[in-house]
């Protein structure tokens, strides 16, 4: 299940907003898609992002990928402990494998994403 609190892309990243920052990672669905992942490459501290044009790369056994930013705005924090650690975004995609922390922009931007309930069922659509 994916978590409530959380908003999703089609792209399969979510987006959760916790006191004014947005964390983002990607969902279990994709994490899953990808398999294995050996490396992410996520952008640096005071990059500015637009929502949905890519802002990283993640790679696994089977393939790299681009990630997409869900909401526009400052990349405040980046996990830098995905750098030694890439499996935690199999292993934990909603913890400790978030990718970066933004300020967003524009939060009405959100309306423009997916609830929980929503992603699951275009999930459903993809089988």
């Amino acid at each position: 299940m994916n978590p409530r609190d959380c908003k999703y892309s089609k792209e399969h990243e979510w987006v959760r907003l916790e006191g004014g920052l947005a964390s983002v990672g990607i969902t279990d669905y994709a994490q899953d898609q990808l398999g294995d992942i050996v490396y992410v490459e996520l952008p640096p501290l005071g990059e500015i992002l637009t929502q949905f044009e890519p802002f990283g790369v993640v790679e696994s056994v089977k393939a790299a990928s681009d990630l997409y930013a869900p909401l526009s705005g400052e990349v405040l924090e980046v996990n830098e402990e995905l750098s030694d650690h890439p499996e935690f975004v199999n292993e934990d995609p909603y913890g400790q494998g978030w990718m970066i922390k933004i300020e967003p922009s524009d939060t009405s931007q959100l309306d423009n994403l997916l609830t929980a309930e929503e992603y699951e069922k275009y999930l459903k659509g993809l089988e």
